[in-house]
């Protein structure tokens, strides 16, 4: 078990690709916090299936774009698991941000979760791992920081940031034996993109993006990522610092 006893905690835990890092960090052995961003209902429903599995994990409740959530968040993280040897950034949210007709709403909405919301969440944490020479940190990129995508603007631009932060901050933290890496996703099957892989009137949007793809596999599978997180937060990526790893099913690769 390449996470035994370790203290991990994942945001946006609950749902998508966060939840299956849940599941496949406490299968390595790790106590997974389970980090819903308002209803623990939500984080209790991984807890069950991680406690039904033989593992330990603790449902917890943080909002990444409010700094004071992120304060109890972090106390109640550190009551429950003890000192955090494992961060995973995966809370996000997407929305189309076309230009001249985007709500300054939706701007704030984006940028806190998307970018703020993991420096909050590094800038919380990742003291404590200085100071005990010990800790792995994986942020969420996305293809989108690699390819310009129509309407899609401020989505990219905050996933872009992410990368550029990885870097800079793995200048910071690498002296003191504390990993930061970044993961790109492609589609990967989710229920944020579920109505594009199954609407009949959004058929052709669906084969055109398929036609787009350059594997056989439009939507990777959420357990394909999650296990590229286990082995980011495992002693096997030790040498790895500021990198970012695009797993987007070659859409990037080029036309």
């Amino acid at each position: 078990m390449k996470l035994k006893d370790r203290a991990a905690i994942v945001t946006g835990g609950s749902s998508g690709i966060g939840a299956e890092v849940c599941l496949q960090l406490a299968a390595e052995g790790a106590h997974v916090g389970v980090v819903a961003s308002s209803d623990s209902a939500k984080a209790q429903i991984v807890v069950d299936k991680i406690e039904q599995a033989g593992g330990r994990a603790t449902a917890l409740v943080g909002n990444v774009a409010d700094p004071q959530s992120v304060a109890k968040l972090v106390a109640d993280a550190d009551a429950a698991l003890g000192p955090i040897d494992i961060l995973i950034n995966a809370a996000g949210v997407y929305g189309n941000t076309p230009i001249g007709d985007t709500e300054e709403a939706l701007i704030d909405h984006l940028v806190d979760i998307n970018l703020k919301g993991s420096f909050r969440m590094i800038n919380a944490l990742a003291p404590g791992m200085k100071d005990r020479r010990r800790g792995k940190i994986v942020n969420f990129s996305s293809v989108n920081a690699y390819i310009g995508v129509e309407a899609q603007s401020l989505y990219g631009a905050c996933k872009a940031g992410i990368d550029i932060m990885t870097r800079s901050m793995a200048r910071e933290l690498a002296p003191y034996d504390v990993n930061i890496n970044s993961i790109a996703p492609g589609a990967t099957k989710t229920p944020m993109n579920e109505p594009l892989r199954t609407l009949p009137e959004l058929k052709d949007v669906l084969h055109a993006f398929e036609s787009n793809t350059p594997s056989n596999t439009a939507f990777s599978d959420p357990a394909e990522i999650a296990r590229m997180v286990v082995f980011l937060a495992s002693d096997d990526a030790r040498p790895m610092h500021g990198s970012s790893v695009l797993m987007d099913e070659g859409l990037a690769a080029g036309i």
